[in-house]
């Protein structure tokens, strides 16, 4: 019995250890430099370290997933805009072709999964049970895909490859499965290495792998070895670019170089990056780390790298130290941290972001958010110029909150907008652990986060093993951060309801306006200095305190934001006898919101159009950069060709909804003035009603809302005019748009009907673009437009073939009453969509319109139109027309040569430029929002 007493708990160690042996990974690789191709025999010794009996072993193929257009990779770019992969030439596409899978010498059966080219099953001829183990041998050709679509690949200097071999998927409970989708988050297990890599002699290798070489006349032939490792990253280069950093007893191998910092000098900044490291996470556990300028250019410090050197408002130290900071803590936690980064990414990016907020902190408090620029004349009275570097976290979560567009923290990585994949995710992830600080203490967090790391690296960890650490240095609790901080978008928004005075003491009465309860610090200041700080936890309505009276001259609520809050301009509160609690300030163009004043702001406004010239003016209004519910703003100007006053006005009120389909709907009303022929000017009035309805998902970019507005329009007339019913009328409108901007196939429809006192109608616009296998582009527009009833006389209110008429000024026309000249050639497409003027232009019974156009080369289409109209008392017209478009930006700079039509061969005939047709918007907003597609 003692024998087996002490026999068991040696079993039971060779059990542990059997139980989670490493898998094992030989390769040996040939370039191929003439053909881009890596000839690679490898052998996976694969360990089931699970519970359960494996029937098939499951492959990551991600070099597979750059083939053609139908891989998720393809689909993802395209949903991000990027069309660059799905018509990419030949000769840059990647691929794997397999030529053989066995093991034990005996092939066996193996496909790819349904529409997901770069996962690879393996069927088993034998069951692999739990512990055991098993070798399969795999012989494969990778074709290196170019380096443009993911930074990784071929490129003018050689190669930079990651994720270029197979690597056997993670089994816990199931399959972790993920497709490459541009995201460098593949779930790989800590592996065995051993590489034999033989290239050309005219190419140097770097890599993260410990590395011997030996050389023959033409070829270099590597041996690559690593235990403890995932991720292989090699960059093959005719010229070397990396150079190896001996820093606080590490090797660091990076290209991420400046040509004003010398060795000493970055080995100084390496050391101080890794002895903070050190001192948050502990014992750093890598000897070697890897880190590349594709990895520094995928995750730039925003704010910091998007000017230029020579424009930059930064330090060049400051600059450099936090781009290598970034990367090389990013690098080193992904190297050493077991995260599924697709499912549990928040984690990961939380301690980076963290430490990143604590190294600005610690090593550079003085710096600005806009850096030096915050100093010059002109921009030093703005509110920005007052904020710190680190204050860009909860700004730009606050910008994207006020809008509703954030998303949860435990949403999947891949679900993600690019947006908040890139940066609001992340500062909020970073932000919370800010948060935890501040609540729970920097002892407790900081410790917290040290035992989790070093008891957790290289091992599989979720976001429970970090609650669980945390619970074990603090009494408060924590359950709220890890439930609706982090698994909802639940916005934290407090406020100081009311004060009221006593004999010595105030009571204050803080209310939760939302439906989160969580922590908050509320503060006494006295001259912008803090003399009173606590934190109160557990208000799920309001809750009321008593402070000292005459101590303080202001209330504040997160005064230091500490936490990501959806509105702070109500966190203040003045104890003095002020009649303005909020003074108000004016400041020019835009800023952030200062939350201690009411804000106004103010800016110089130029427009144009042919009667009025260039109007001079200035706009008043009250949205700072990040958004209100209620808006307003008021637009005076001079037009220095009228010499009028004229310019509009606009107040909106924007209520959002969570938990319903809708999005957001928005009340206003906009009042215009301009003049709209010479010398006669018109004024509208237009309150409106806009209800927008939520996307399927923040990565789908399609628009669906219903627009429901009364037009009031009144128009000054000549002296030797009649006054008509088109000189003052009323039309209500109401329609329903659904936008689908999809860069290969996008979709708009347009349904309206409009009803007045002489008339109603319905019509309908329907466009479809799509952009053919080949890259051509082809256009479709259909538009159907009928009377109900019209008892308005002339075509004021007609249907417009070549030109809308636009009596409810919706359109923006620089001379819209121009019948000759430049302006009368401008086009919108609206209504008939017809470039030349036909002998009938107008219909008021009903118009049929069909549009379209094909792409010959690059820019260059060849349009077509046919259209019916319809007029009373008179037969149906049929016109028809066709010519060159030169459609430079998509409805924002085109240009229309019409050919033919009813009236005969247009080129032939006189005045021929006077027929040409050109579309040009000013319109900044249309402009923006096309460049930034794919982005928010």
């Amino acid at each position: 019995m003692g024998a087996r007493f002490y026999l068991f708990p040696i079993l039971l160690l060779y059990s542990s250890l059997a139980f989670t042996q490493q898998n094992e990974i030989h390769i040996k690789a040939i370039l191929n430099s003439e053909n881009n191709q890596l000839l690679i025999e490898q052998e996976i010794v694969f360990y089931n370290n699970s519970k359960d009996t494996l029937s098939q072993i499951v492959l990551h193929n991600w070099p597979n997933s750059f083939k053609n257009r139908e891989t998720p990779l393809s689909k993802r770019f395209i949903n991000d805009f990027r069309k660059d992969l799905y018509f990419a030439k030949e000769e840059d596409l990647g691929a794997t072709t397999i030529k053989n899978v066995s093991i034990d010498y005996d092939n066996v059966v193996h496909q790819e999964y349904e529409n997901k080219p770069d996962i690879l099953q393996v069927f088993l001829t034998k069951p692999l049970k739990p512990l055991e183990s098993t070798t399969l041998k795999i012989s494969y050709l990778v074709k290196l895909p170019s380096a443009k679509f993911t930074s990784y690949g071929v490129h003018k200097n050689g190669y930079r490859l990651r994720y270029w071999y197979i690597t056997p998927a993670i089994y816990n409970d199931g399959w972790h499965l993920m497709s490459n989708l541009n995201l460098d988050d593949l779930f790989e297990d800590y592996t065995t290495f051993k590489i034999d890599l033989k290239i050309p002699k005219v190419f140097s290798l770097s890599s993260n792998l410990k590395q011997t070489i030996q050389s023959d006349t033409t070829h270099h032939h590597y041996q690559l070895l690593g235990k403890n490792e995932k991720d292989i990253i090699l960059n093959i280069e005719r010229k070397n670019t990396f150079k190896q950093f001996n820093a606080d007893h590490h090797q660091i191998q990076t290209n991420i170089l400046d040509a004003e910092f010398n060795t000493a000098l970055v080995t100084d900044i390496l050391n101080k990056e890794l002895k903070f490291l050190t001192q948050y996470l502990g014992e750093i556990s890598v000897n070697k780390i890897f880190i590349d300028k594709a990895m520094q250019e995928k995750n730039p410090v925003y704010g910091l790298n998007q000017l230029p050197d020579f424009l930059s408002p930064f330090p060049h130290v400051f600059k450099y130290d936090l781009e290598l900071f970034k990367v090389l803590s990013r690098r080193y936690l992904k190297q050493t941290f077991f995260v599924n980064q697709r499912e549990d990414y928040w984690l990961l990016d939380g301690l980076q972001n963290y430490l990143m907020i604590e190294y600005v902190n610690k090593f550079y408090p003085e710096i600005k958010l806009i850096g030096k620029v915050a100093d010059t004349w002109f921009l030093r009275n703005f509110n920005i110029s007052k904020l710190q570097f680190n204050q860009k976290y909860p700004f730009v979560y606050q910008f994207t909150a006020r809008k509703f567009l954030d998303q949860s923290l435990n949403t999947s990585a891949d679900a993600l907008s690019n947006f908040n994949r890139k940066i609001v995710s992340k500062y909020k992830a970073g932000l919370g652990l800010y948060y935890l600080k501040g609540y729970l203490g920097k002892t407790v967090l900081n410790e917290s986060i040290k035992e989790f790391y070093q008891k957790n690296k290289g091992l599989v960890v979720k976001s429970e093993n970090f609650q669980n650490t945390l619970a074990k240095h603090t009494h408060k609790d924590v359950q709220w951060f890890f439930n609706d901080f982090i698994k909802t978008n639940k916005k934290i928004d407090y406020t100081i309801k009311k004060v009221t005075e006593t004999k010595d003491s105030l009571k204050v009465t803080l209310k939760n306006k939302r439906n989160i309860t969580a922590p908050i610090a509320f503060y006494g200041l006295q001259n912008d200095s803090i003399t009173y700080k606590k934190w109160f936890a557990s208000i799920k309505d309001t809750l009321t305190i008593s402070i000292p009276k005459g101590r303080f001259d202001q209330l504040a609520l997160n005064y230091e934001n500490v936490y990501p809050e959806y509105n702070t301009l109500d966190n203040y509160y003045r104890t003095d006898k002020k009649l303005l609690k909020k003074p108000l300030k004016l400041s020019l163009i835009k800023d952030v919101k200062a939350p201690k004043y009411n804000q106004l702001f103010y800016q110089p406004t130029l427009a144009y159009n042919y009667y009025d010239g260039f109007i001079l003016g200035v706009k008043l209004h009250n949205k700072p950069l990040i958004k209100r519910n209620l808006e307003f703003k008021t637009s005076p100007g001079y037009a220095t060709k009228s010499n009028k006053l004229n310019g509009s006005f606009s107040v909106v009120y924007n209520q959002f909804f969570e938990k319903t389909s809708l999005y957001k709907i928005s009340y206003g009303i906009i009042g215009t003035t301009l003049q709209y022929a010479p010398d006669l000017s018109y004024s509208a009035l237009i309150p409106y009603v806009d209800i927008q309805f939520k996307r399927a998902s923040l990565r789908d970019a399609t628009t669906e809302f219903i627009r429901a507005k009364t037009v009031l329009i009144h128009k000054e007339i000549s002296p030797l005019s009649v006054k008509s019913e088109q000189d003052s009328y009323r039309v209500f409108s109401l329609s329903y748009d659904y936008i689908n901007p999809d860069i290969i196939s996008e979709i708009r429809f347009n349904v309206k009907t409009e009803v007045a006192k002489n008339f109603s109608k319905i019509s309908t616009d329907f466009r479809y673009r799509k952009l053919t296998s080949s890259d051509t582009q082809v256009d479709f527009r259909v538009f159907a437009g009928a009377f109900i009833h019209n008892d308005s006389k002339g075509d004021y209110f007609s249907y417009g073939l070549d030109r809308a008429n636009d009596y409810l000024f919706e359109l923006n026309y620089y001379g819209r009453s121009e019948d000759s000249g430049l302006f009368s050639q401008q086009y919108i497409i609206n209504e008939g969509g017809f470039k030349s003027v036909l002998p009938t232009r107008f219909a008021n019974q009903y118009m049929l319109s069909f549009n379209s156009s094909i792409g010959l080369w690059r820019w260059i289409e060849y349009y077509n139109d046919v259209a019916f109209l319809k007029n009373k008392t008179k037969p149906i017209f049929f016109g028809y027309e066709n010519g060159i478009r030169f459609n430079f930006v998509h409805n924002i700079f085109e240009i229309y040569l019409p050919l033919y039509s009813n009236n005969g061969w247009e080129v032939s005939q006189k005045a021929y430029a006077e027929k040409i047709r050109f579309t040009f918007t000013g319109n900044v907003n249309r402009i923006y929002n096309f460049f930034r597609r794919g982005f928010l």
